[in-house]
């Protein structure tokens, strides 16, 4: 069922992505994600960046109808269903978080409820430029160790993220591997976590019409994404012949992830 709230916040969080924060007391775990409704306009999947009451969604410019909620000043009314999807399992002790660019967004409230819980997380963060690194200082208030790779080398170490997780994992023991990014990015963490025998858990994105596993839109292999994810563990879909190869475009075709 859908409801309907008022945007109350919107924080610009880089060039390119916008929080937008309203209150729904409708409970919600990190890692679901809300359908979220401009009247007139598409219906778009979004992973909450927030999950409280006052929950959020972190936007990023992709297609015709982001960039329009990118602009959507307070006040705007929304129609948002959900939460919907599986969730982060919070009980590891020593964690690994790996984002790449937006893919921060949905690792975020997952981080600050683990480290609530009393886990150490190390969180190595991917962008392309300084500009575009997402909740970098929102994690180091939380607690977490931050390290960063820019694709430019304006922050951190210049080049991808998966290069400082490799030496991370080869230096420091986890329990548990969370990542959400491109998934050529994620494949990466997959292989650079097998041999040391750390779990890793994925979290994907993929293009999303009915969040209910009926129309297909988000199909990946045997799982439908909406309903089936989109929080996984990795062993589920790493030798998935899409998983970071393709995906479905809005018509259903099959393109390059």
């Amino acid at each position: 069922m859908r409801t309907v709230v008022s945007v109350v916040e919107r924080v610009v969080e880089t060039p390119s992505t916008v929080t937008l924060r309203f209150d729904d007391p409708r409970p919600a775990r990190p890692g679901q994600f809300v359908m979220l409704w401009v009247p007139g306009d598409d219906e778009l999947p979004m992973s909450l960046a927030y999950v409280g009451a006052r929950k959020g969604v972190t936007v990023k410019a992709m297609g015709g109808t982001s960039r329009r909620i990118l602009d959507l000043p307070v006040g705007t009314r929304l129609g948002v269903r959900g939460p919907y999807g599986t969730s982060f399992d919070l009980s590891p002790r020593r964690i690994l978080l790996v984002g790449g660019g937006s893919g921060t967004a949905v690792l975020a409230p997952a981080a600050e409820a683990a480290l609530a819980n009393g886990s150490t997380l190390t969180a190595a963060l991917g962008a392309t430029t300084k500009k575009e690194l997402l909740f970098e200082e929102r994690l180091r208030s939380a607690g977490a160790t931050v390290v960063v790779a820019t694709d430019d080398g304006t922050a951190g170490e210049r080049g991808y993220v998966t290069g400082l997780v490799e030496r991370l994992l080869a230096d420091s023991p986890f329990d548990v591997v969370w990542t959400c990014g491109p998934e050529v990015m994620m494949q990466k963490v997959v292989a650079a976590a097998g041999p040391r025998s750390v779990p890793v858990v994925c979290s994907v994105e993929r293009h999303m019409k009915c969040a209910l596993g009926m129309c297909d839109a988000c199909a990946l292999g045997p799982y439908h994404v909406c309903v089936d994810g989109p929080v996984f563990p990795a062993e589920r879909i790493a030798s998935l012949p899409e998983f970071g190869r393709t995906k479905r475009a809005p018509s259903g075709r099959s393109v390059p992830a």
